[in-house]
Order: C-alpha cells, then sequence, then structure tokens
C-alpha cells in the first residue's frame, strides 16, 4: 500500500458466477418487487436481489407504515392499483392492513374524527383538517410476509443477503452484477438488469449519467402501550394544552411531521415518522451512522419526556426502530426524458406512460439512462 496515497490496489481474482436469468433486478422495495413480479408474469425467468433478510423496502424495512399519495382529488379516485392494490387486500384479509371506504372520504367530521390519526387524509391539501382519502396503514412485517407469498407463487428466483457491488459492463453492454455475500463475491448474470436499489447504484457503477442530492433522513419507530383513544381524546377536548406539549414533543425530536404519531393496526402500538436529521448524505457510511446514533438519542429522550406529560403515552415503551434508515435522496439519474414541475402541475399525459401516481404519470423515458457515446446503455434500466 502507498503510505502516502488514500488507495491501494487489489489484485484481479475470479468470481463464481451464481446464477443466470433473463432479467435480474437489483433491490427488493417496491419498486423492485413490481418489476419482478411484472417481468416473470411475462414468462421471463426472473431473479431478485435484495441486500437485507426480507422485501418491501423502505415500506416495510424502513418501516414507512401508510400507503399514501394514491389518490387522485381531480377525479376523486384511487390513482394507484396494480400490485399494490393487491398487497393491501392481501394484508386487509389478515387483518393486518387499514383504509377507509369510499362513503368516508371528504370532510365529513365523523370520518376525520375517525380517521385522522391512522394517516389516510390528503395531506396535500390546504383544508383543515385535511380530507380523508384513499390511502392504507399497515402492519410492517405483513408487507414482508406478503411480498415473500406473492414472489414465491411466481417462481422468481429470490437472493437475500446479496450486497450489491459492481456492474458487469462488457463491449458497453450491461451483463449482469457482482454481489458480496456470506458465501464471497458472486456474480449474476442477465439479458435485462432493472436498478431498484434506490440509490442509483447499479446505473452509476455502469457510469451512467446523475445528478446527486440529499433530503432529511429519519430513524422510524414504533411504541407499544399505548393508549392512543387517550391521546385523541385530549387533544380534541384540550386542544391548546395538547398544541403547547405537541410543540414541546417536537422539539425533543429535533424535527417531525405534522403528526409524529400514527396509530397501526396493532392494538396499543403506534408508528412515529422521525426523527428527522437533516444536512446528512445517504452515500457516506460517517453520515448513516450519524445518524442511527443522533436518531437513536432523540427517540430515547422523546420517550422519558412523554412518558410523564402526554395522556395516553403514560405507560409507553420503545418497540423497535427500524433496521433500514429513512434515506429518502442520493442519486438521481438524467434519463432520456426529466421529468418536470410543469409535467405534474399540468397533469401531462405521454404515449408511453408506464406508471401512475398521485395525479401524474410517469413515462418510461426517464427510466433509460441517458445515451452516451460511449456505452450505449443496452440492458439496463431503472424503474
Amino acid at each position: 500500500m502507498d503510505k502516502v496515497s488514500n488507495w491501494i490496489q487489489q489484485p484481479a481474482r475470479d468470481v463464481r458466477i451464481a446464477a443466470k436469468a433473463d432479467v435480474v433486478v437489483v433491490g427488493g422495495g417496491p419498486a423492485g418487487l413490481s418489476a419482478a413480479l411484472a417481468a416473470a408474469r411475462n414468462g421471463a425467468e426472473v431473479i431478485l436481489l435484495e441486500r437485507y433478510n426480507h422485501l418491501g423496502g423502505l415500506a416495510s424495512g424502513g418501516m414507512v407504515l401508510v400507503l399514501d399519495d394514491m389518490w387522485d382529488n381531480h377525479q376523486n379516485e384511487i390513482s394507484v392499483r396494480g400490485n399494490c392494490m393487491t398487497m393491501i387486500e392481501r394484508m386487509a384479509a389478515m387483518k393486518l392492513a387499514v383504509f377507509p371506504r369510499q362513503n368516508e372520504w371528504g370532510n365529513v367530521p365523523d370520518s376525520c374524527r375517525r380517521w385522522g390519526r391512522w394517516g389516510t387524509f390528503d395531506f396535500h391539501s390546504h383544508e383543515t383538517p385535511h380530507p380523508i382519502c384513499f390511502a392504507a396503514a399497515f402492519d410492517p412485517d405483513a408487507m414482508k410476509r406478503v411480498a415473500l407469498d406473492m414472489v414465491q407463487e411466481l417462481g422468481i428466483k429470490l437472493r437475500l443477503h446479496s450486497w450489491f457491488s459492481q456492474t458487469l459492463v462488457e463491449d458497453g453492454k450491461v451483463k449482469g452484477v457482482i454481489c458480496d455475500t456470506k458465501s464471497g463475491r458472486e456474480a449474476i448474470l442477465g439479458d435485462m438488469v432493472i436498478d431498484a436499489t434506490g440509490d442509483l447504484d447499479v446505473a452509476a457503477s455502469a457510469g451512467a449519467p446523475h445528478t446527486g442530492g440529499n433530503y432529511i433522513m429519519t430513524t422510524v419507530f414504533r411504541l407499544g402501550g399505548v393508549d392512543a383513544e387517550a391521546a385523541e381524546r385530549f387533544e380534541r377536548e384540550e386542544p391548546q394544552k395538547y398544541a403547547e406539549l405537541d410543540r414541546q414533543i417536537k422539539k425533543v425530536l429535533g424535527g417531525s411531521w405534522g403528526y409524529w404519531w400514527l396509530k397501526t393496526p396493532l392494538p396499543g402500538v403506534v408508528w412515529c415518522n422521525c426523527p428527522h436529521m437533516a444536512g446528512l448524505d445517504g452515500l457516506r457510511v460517517e453520515d448513516l451512522t450519524r445518524a442511527e446514533i443522533q436518531g437513536r438519542k432523540h427517540i430515547h429522550a422523546l420517550v422519558d419526556f412523554v412518558r410523564g406529560r402526554m395522556p395516553g403515552f403514560e405507560n409507553c415503551y420503545l418497540i423497535d426502530v427500524a433496521p433500514q434508515t429513512g434515506v429518502r435522496q442520493t442519486r438521481l439519474l438524467e434519463g432520456e426524458y426529466i421529468l418536470t414541475k410543469e409535467d405534474l402541475a399540468q397533469r401531462t399525459r405521454f404515449d408511453d406512460s408506464i406508471a401512475r401516481g398521485r395525479d401524474y404519470y410517469m413515462p418510461y423515458r426517464v427510466l433509460l439512462p441517458q445515451r452516451s457515446t460511449t456505452c450505449w446503455w443496452q440492458g439496463v434500466t431503472t424503474p
């Protein structure tokens, strides 16, 4: 090793080819899961790679326990269906997901009172209270279970505990990826490789053009032993006292959305989508480590604080902190087309639309890296 340089040179070594398929999907979150399911339904042999011990990504492992933004307020309709709706229905059948029915949508006082603390409201609305819309609150392990069932039903070859390391590029074409595993480095080959890592790991490794950025990080957690009815009653009957206490709690957390706690399908268990921490880079080990340490300090301070002050939380205790850190933004692909604010505001429809969000549409071109003079990016896309 060069004592002056910050780099060392490793000798070349052989890597075992562990598996081959028509389609290799890297990342088992909602995007990767849907890509794998769609490919399998169309007759492709599919390998799905995931670094954690579960599927579902930030929805399950990051415990983002409300599936929202599935609502088009212009059309007063559910705008996201497909795999997402299938998962909601399966979790609901297990009594591990809840959602308001159509007759409960809107600003009906009883409906707002019933559903407000589930987070199933239109948070884009400026109305007070926010109108209830279609969204689902769910249990994280239920999503992991349902996702696994759907993958197995279609015969998708699942490889968990496989940490992406490098993209294999040959003559300007992506041929597969290398993963680090407990068995050593393994090569996974495919005719098509789909980058669903969330951080654009595969495309960036292949040299695809991208920009960078960061936003708040969150160490999401759950509390048990909570009397949610008592907490809601305090909020409803003593709004001024609640507002002041709520302000103090958010100060202890260091950063939070308007609702720092929401109900879950498990009795006595609430979900806390906080604390938020700004100025951290989700691609830096140092910052990811800092988020975990700093987040837990806020969480334990919060528990100590609310036990003695917040009605309904007198006997609360920490159940768990999400195993996946809540990273919201890192690398952003520079695709053949870049979606603009105007596209979202005008609800632009495209000839090659392949996805629909809240009230916007996404063309296939945004998932394809811009063409390069040195690489035509054959065989790689992002979901």
